[in-house]
């Protein structure tokens, strides 16, 4: 008599947010770089993110690493203010976009900030990435100015936190 054992796999992903360190400097720069590579055209060169030193970013700035199930899909880097939290870069690897991983780390970065007793959060981004404005937007951030830059403009944007 043959005995069979069921196992019962979740069907919830395992999500896990960690501090970035120094190893993983070289993946986040490949995620950072695939995750803007569509901006590239519409822009008309890299974008900023995707020259930056991510060695020095990890030392120097706070990277949190968004993993799922064990794979790394996405990246917040983030500056702390004594009146705002700072956003420099959100990143989402390309073939795990549009599935609500940028409104997760953003939610992050939204609790990071109340934690630190910060009632606003910041961030920059180009005009031209229609895509990006969206969420933030969705999300509540407002364009607070705009501003001329290598051809484009550059949006200043803010999400002010309730109390």
């Amino acid at each position: 008599m043959s005995v069979y054992k069921e196992f019962v796999m979740s069907s919830e992903p395992v999500t896990e947010l960690r501090r970035a360190t120094l190893q993983d400097a070289g993946t986040i720069r490949d995620i950072v770089r695939a995750a803007y590579a569509k901006w590239v055209p519409v822009i008309g060169r890299e974008p900023l993110p995707m020259k930056a030193d991510y060695e020095r970013a990890v030392r120097e700035h706070q990277l949190d690493i968004l993993y799922i199930d064990g794979r790394m899909l996405g990246l917040i880097e983030t500056m702390q203010h004594a009146d705002h939290l700072w956003i420099e870069n959100i990143a989402v690897r390309p073939d795990s976009q549009g599935k609500g991983l940028g409104r997760h780390l953003l939610a992050h970065a939204e609790r990071k900030a109340a934690e630190a007793g910060c009632a606003e959060l910041r961030l920059l981004t180009s005009a031209a990435f229609e895509a990006n404005v969206a969420l933030y937007e969705r999300g509540g951030y407002i364009i607070d100015r705009r501003e001329p830059f290598m051809g484009g403009t550059t949006l200043y944007m803010s999400k002010k936190l309730s109390p």
